[in-house]
C-alpha cells in the first residue's frame, strides 16, 4: 500500500493529499528514510512524521487490503514515541 494511502486509512493524517503535502515538504520519514507519497509500507516498517507541534513515530503492525472503519483505524500501527515541541 502507498504511504499516502496508508496514512490517511489509519487516521494518522486525515486525507490523503495532506500526506502527499508533508512528504513533498520532507516532513515523513520511513525508517529513518526521507519519504516520497508513492513508497510502498510494509509490516515493521518505522513511520515519522513532523507536524508542527510533535513529532510521532508509529511502528506498521498491519497493512489493509482496503480501508477500514475509524474505530480498527489505530490496530493498523503502534506508537513507539511522541516528541511534543517547545514554542519558540
Amino acid at each position: 500500500m502507498r504511504l499516502d494511502k496508508f496514512l490517511k486509512v489509519s487516521r494518522l493524517i486525515k486525507r490523503r493529499t495532506e500526506g502527499k503535502k508533508a512528504c513533498l515538504a520532507k516532513c515523513i520519514r520511513i525508517n529513518n528514510r526521507i519519504a516520497k507519497a508513492g513508497d510502498e509500507i510494509k509490516i515493521g516498517d518505522e513511520i515519522e512524521i513532523n507536524f508542527t507541534k510533535k513529532i510521532l513515530q508509529a511502528k506498521v503492525l498491519v497493512v489493509p487490503l482496503k480501508n477500514i472503519p475509524a474505530e480498527k483505524a489505530s490496530s493498523l500501527y503502534e506508537i513507539i514515541k511522541e516528541i511534543k515541541k517547545e514554542a519558540n
